[in-house]
């Protein structure tokens, strides 16, 4: 199957000169979307990980298949204000700006192994602050999954030598 026949290009959104690559037409085809995360799963098959943990919101459409797939927790990085319980936060350089990421605080332990999934690897800089975020836990990041890696954003350069599994690659 080809996951590019899934994905639709909106130009000029959300600014002029932008193409978005919408996954909401993979979403709206269970059989394109379990196909997806079976893919995306088969290319981390050889990654030893404890937990996956993904950004909202588009990531724990990704992440929390994966999860239940592999029989691991799932633990979300959300927005400041968005989770009920203690949380630990990471600030983080956006290109117009600043922006937090917060995790539970008991969300992992010293040393467990984390795969952190997205849909989508453009500049990096959400799911770098992610990977802080989890090593500021004391955990270690082991890989990074995605559905999509728009590579020409050269995002991969702030993931440090981990490795960065993708489906799809532009």
């Amino acid at each position: 199957m080809d996951l590019g026949n899934y994905i639709r290009d909106v130009r000029d959104f959300p600014i002029e000169g932008i193409v978005f690559k919408d996954i909401c037409p993979l979403l709206q085809n269970p059989t394109a979307f379990q196909y997806a995360i079976d893919r995306m799963l088969e290319k981390v098959v050889e990654v030893e990980f404890d937990i996956i943990a993904a950004p909202d919101a588009r990531g724990f459409i990704f992440g929390v298949p994966m999860a239940l797939r592999r029989q691991v927790p799932f633990v979300p990085i959300r927005k400041p204000g968005k989770l009920p319980y203690q949380t630990a936060s990471f600030d983080y350089e956006l290109e117009y700006g600043q922006d937090t990421l917060e995790i539970h605080a008991d969300a992992t332990e010293t040393g467990q192994r984390v795969l952190l999934v997205d849909d989508l690897l453009a500049t990096g800089g959400t799911i770098a602050a992610c990977g802080e975020l989890i090593k500021q836990q004391n955990a270690v990041v082991v890989g990074y999954s995605f559905l999509i890696e728009l590579a020409f954003l050269n995002g991969r350069q702030k993931l440090g030598e981990t490795a960065v599994h993708y489906l799809l690659q532009y």
